[in-house]
């Protein structure tokens, strides 16, 4: 437990910490396993800085800056600050690619169908055998190898992990469950990225800014709007435009009178072929 003085101490040291960032981040902690919150304190360790601590000193470190005064508002639960000069995208897409596979446990809802196919096993004949009969798979034993014999859907997903299904799967080494930390808000350069802005994959949304821009691009030529993006095309048609009138108009401007002359050419050079002739 900190004392007054301890309290006024850590806050002052973050405020002075955050104010060298651009980009802060609020990451919840709640049921995350402390061996995930290691590993990516560990990995990120040259891009970020980590602050945890009590709800109340966060909230003031946060409050000490204008910028991210806004952002303590997202403080729930078990969180830590995270400050960073990473982008946004990048920083929420380092904390994703942490995710560690859990085992199951009694009593959990199984987060999506968790198959067990058919082949063999490196399990030894045992109490292996008898932990996956439990669970209701067909084994068999050949050759001093044990055989999972058919193919099977263990548990459906949302339905509730038996202990003895959950033996089996750990016996299998089979992990249906996933931990990550995500950030459930970023400040960065006057903006708050949600979770779900942050969740948005980069270069799907690259892709979709591309089609639009395009089909703005095809509209606006299709209704003659003139702007930055339209007008080179406009001023080259105009002139080809204007070029063809001349020509066929025989106007004896300077920009037609090439043309003029190379038709009266090739004129004099078709009668000449057929006078020769």
């Amino acid at each position: 437990m900190l004392n007054k003085k301890q309290k006024e101490e850590a806050v002052s040291k973050n405020s002075a910490k955050i104010k060298d960032y651009k980009t802060i981040a609020i990451v919840r902690l709640d049921g995350a396993p402390d061996r995930l919150f290691q590993l990516v304190r560990n990995r990120m360790k040259n891009k970020t800085i980590v602050v945890t601590g009590r709800k109340n000193i966060l909230r003031r470190t946060l409050s000490s800056d204008s910028r991210t005064a806004s952002l303590a508002k997202n403080l729930e639960g078990t969180c830590a600050i995270v400050m960073s000069n990473e982008n946004p995208f990048e920083l929420y897409k380092e904390f994703k690619g942490s995710a560690i596979k859990l085992a199951a446990k009694p009593n959990q809802k199984a987060p999506a169908d968790i198959n067990i196919e058919a082949g063999e096993t490196p399990l030894p004949p045992g109490q292996a055998v008898t932990e996956l009969k439990s669970a209701g798979i067909d084994v068999k034993i050949d050759k001093g190898k044990v055989l999972i014999s058919k193919a099977k859907t263990l548990v459906h997903k949302d339905e509730v992990i038996t202990l003895n299904v959950a033996k089996a799967l750990h016996t299998l080494n089979v992990l249906p469950f996933t931990a990550e930390l995500k950030p459930s808000a970023i400040f960065n350069e006057g903006y708050i990225f949600t979770q779900e802005l942050l969740e948005l994959d980069s270069k799907r949304m690259a892709e979709d800014i591309a089609r639009a821009f395009g089909s703005a691009l095809a509209f606006s030529f299709e209704a003659k709007i003139i702007n930055k993006y339209t007008v080179k095309k406009f001023v080259e048609e105009a002139y080809r435009n204007a070029m063809a009138l001349g020509v066929g108009a025989k106007i004896y401007d300077s920009k037609v009178i090439d043309a003029l002359l190379a038709n009266a050419y090739a004129a004099a050079s078709t009668l000449g072929s057929l006078v020769g002739s």
